[in-house]
């Protein structure tokens, strides 16, 4: 796995997205050689071929990620693929007629555009499959050796055998709980700690994580110290459960890990760039946004009777209070008689026009004068309610830490999890939201504003 925006991303994805850029792009340009009637070289050199065909393969690749080919790259179904690719090519079409209305100079020629269409279909698919099958087995593959008998080893493997796209596998386990041979989840258990070193011998792990089922147990220093200096990477299971599951496992995590790192928490030099970004961003949103929220507005005000805005108070930065604004998207009754509680899926408190704006998340453009006002930023842990937040700090260890940030229109937590209406979600997205704190930076906020786009599109992770 390499790290990218603060995030580890499978070797295998980057190596098929650069591919599949080389794959098209050569589609495309082969196909000048057999459509065009004056000379290719003439056309891609000198009549700005290579950028035309550039904005095509940019639309291809764009399709390909909205449709989940580069998170899910194991073929489950040859025809849905092969939809897939077709329903890619036709957004591509339709991105070629859009650009010709704009400025028909950057428009592929359509002969062009047909036979480098169905080229690229027919590589992309042969060589899916291929990849699928054979490359993805050796390219980025690393085998874990899981040793120490902690249960956040069990949770590491279980996530490894159910994403076999992260790129992992696992080598087996070991330790002193289990009898050799017993399965565990992704792997079998290989022996006890006094076969450390025979067994790395014999399975060669790229990586030796080390989490001890008890503190008190006695971990084998001298042999790790050798394996070490014999050139073994060895990490501890907390640090590879983060880099794996993209959160922090909260049953493992001790205060030292949070006082002593040198990662954790906003940069002070940091803050005031991100503030005038915040600004900027926000000022250019409702700018560009508000046709849709006066549109959004008259819906909800026709829809229901009620108030169009529904402002309620969120706990913010330092635990300071502030109001919130959302458009009304439940009836005006909703927690009468209920009082405070998580929205669910399927609300059945939801209006009609409230579950379609909730679901294109158009019901939190408003946030963005939250986000001008300085009460909210872009990026970040979801606001939550007073609340929910006095019983959640009694109930959660480190709940409160994550108020030491902005809360954010979307976050890393939203991004990831779905909508949580449990003591245990909260859990999660505690997780998710303390590796975003860790791991604070520009470059994580647009990774995360980028995949928003991508939910919002596809109407994921609305209730």
């Amino acid at each position: 796995m390499i790290r990218l925006f603060k995030v580890f991303i499978p070797v295998g994805a980057l190596t098929l997205l650069v591919s599949e850029v080389l794959l098209v792009t050569s589609a495309f340009i082969f196909a000048t050689y057999i459509a065009l009637d004056v000379a290719p070289t003439v056309f891609l050199l000198y009549d700005g071929g290579l950028l035309r065909i550039s904005l095509v393969v940019l639309a291809i690749v764009i399709g390909l990620h909205l449709h989940d080919l580069y998170s899910q790259i194991h073929v489950k179904s040859r025809i849905v693929l092969l939809q897939q690719l077709c329903m890619v090519m036709g957004a591509a079409l339709v991105t070629q007629s859009l650009i010709a209305y704009v400025n028909a100079d950057l428009r592929v020629p359509g002969y062009v555009l047909l036979v480098g269409s169905a080229i690229a279909v027919a590589a992309i698919f042969v060589w899916r499959i291929l990849f699928s099958a054979f490359a993805f087995q050796v390219v980025g593959r690393d085998r874990l050796l899981l040793v120490g008998g902690s249960p956040l080893l069990e949770d590491i493997g279980r996530y490894v055998a159910e994403h076999p796209e992260s790129g992992l596998g696992v080598a087996g386990y070991l330790d002193d709980r289990h009898e050799p041979g017993v399965a565990l989840p992704g792997g079998n258990t290989l022996g006890t700690m006094e076969s450390l070193r025979d067994v790395v011998r014999s399975t060669q792990p790229h990586r030796i994580v080390v989490g001890m089922f008890e503190r008190r147990n006695r971990m084998p220093v001298g042999e790790l110290l050798e394996l070490r200096f014999a050139g073994n990477v060895i990490e501890e299971a907390a640090n590879t459960y983060e880099r794996v599951c993209g959160r922090i496992c909260l049953r493992e995590i001790r205060p030292s890990q949070l006082i002593f790192s040198g990662e954790l928490g906003p940069r002070p030099q940091d803050l005031l760039y991100r503030r005038i970004s915040n600004m900027t961003v926000a000022i250019v949103g409702i700018i560009l946004s508000f046709p849709i929220m006066l549109l959004t507005a008259l819906a909800v005000r026709l829809s229901s009777p009620g108030a169009v805005l529904y402002r309620q108070t969120r706990v913010g930065l330092d635990g300071a209070l502030f109001t919130v604004y959302k458009f009304r998207s439940m009836r005006i009754d909703a927690e009468v008689g209920t009082g405070a509680v998580w929205a669910q899926k399927d609300d059945p408190r939801a209006t009609a026009v409230g579950r379609i704006i909730r679901r294109i998340r158009f019901d939190e453009l408003p946030q963005l004068f939250n986000v001008f006002k300085g009460e909210m930023s872009i990026v970040g842990p979801r606001p939550e309610r007073p609340e929910f937040v006095r019983a959640l700090n009694e109930q959660i260890p480190y709940y409160r830490q994550r108020h030491c940030v902005r809360p954010g229109i979307t976050g890393w937590a939203q991004l990831n999890y779905k909508y949580g209406d449990t003591l245990q979600d909260t859990i999660t997205k505690l997780e998710y939201d303390l590796y975003y704190i860790k791991n604070m930076s520009m470059s994580l906020d647009t990774y995360i504003i980028f995949h928003t786009f991508k939910a919002m599109l596809l109407s994921r992770g609305a209730q």
